[in-house]
């Protein structure tokens, strides 16, 4: 394990360090959405959208994780980036839901999270709108606001018709008009289904008990670094294979019941053949 600040028994430096951050940038969204927002570009498609708050808001992350921790990695989603002599790196979303941000849908988070060897060892995911702070260390459990998140291993799965189930598209047409099929396959075999626009967000809402699943095609590291994190230390199963669209698709339920959405994922046609 590295060392961190000078401590060796676990990941709470670490986990420290990523919510003052993220309180500060969310402090900076927060502020910066009364004022009015502007496209400031585009990345994969016309609708994949960046403004400057995104930029702004990485700028701040970036400086101050690596002003504490000069020797630490970095990956941003736009594109702050620093390799890692430490062993740990940071993988940073500033504004996960850019697209609610815009519109001023309340619905969008600071992302950040800490990785040694790849994987997250520590995260944040902080409701920007609400105030909701969901957090996470492996092997330490996960949190929100400080509660203890533990999904029930005892009881039996609710039955897939019962399930409500979050997801979510590709920016690109292509893979989306893949997409749409397999959700409207899944959509006669569950509850329903939920697109909140925070693919963080969607995995917090597994660990809490507010999704009963969720899955989707086309996420980033930065999209999952926080809120896998979260999902998994509740007691959440997160599993992956090739999605219809050709990009990597991820699938996250508590792991009572994991078996059975599972199978459902692939037979709705989430998953490439």
């Amino acid at each position: 394990m590295p060392e961190q600040n000078g401590s060796t028994d676990g990941y709470d430096d670490l986990l420290a360090l990523a919510v003052d951050v993220a309180t500060e940038a969310a402090d900076l969204v927060r502020e910066r959405r009364r004022g009015g927002v502007e496209v400031a570009g585009t990345k994969t498609s016309a609708t994949d959208i960046v403004t400057e708050v995104d930029k702004a808001a990485e700028r701040l992350i970036f400086d101050r994780l690596t002003t504490a921790r000069p020797d630490d990695g970095f990956l941003g989603e736009e594109g702050a980036s620093a390799a890692a002599a430490s062993g740990v790196e940071w993988i940073v979303d500033p504004i996960d839901g850019t697209v609610n941000f815009l519109y001023g849908i309340p619905t969008y988070a600071v992302s950040i999270a800490a990785a040694v060897d790849g994987e997250s060892v520590a995260g944040v995911v902080l409701d920007v709108g609400s105030g909701e702070r969901f957090t996470a260390t492996r092997g330490g459990g996960a949190h929100v606001d400080g509660v203890r998140l533990e999904l029930p291993t005892s009881t039996p799965a609710r039955p897939l018709s019962q399930r409500l189930v979050g997801t979510g598209f590709s920016y690109v047409p292509e893979v989306r008009a893949l997409q749409t099929v397999a959700v409207s396959v899944m959509m006669r075999q569950v509850r329903d289904l939920r697109r909140i626009g925070s693919a963080a967000l969607d995995l917090c809402y597994v660990a809490a008990g507010r999704f009963d699943a969720y899955v989707e095609e086309g996420l980033n590291p930065w999209d999952m670094a926080a809120g896998g994190l979260v999902a998994t230390e509740a007691g959440a199963l997160l599993e992956s294979g090739t999605g219809v669209g050709g990009k990597t698709c991820y699938w996250c339920a508590p792991a009572s019941g994991f078996t059975e959405f599972s199978e459902l994922v692939r037979a709705s046609g989430f998953l490439r053949e």
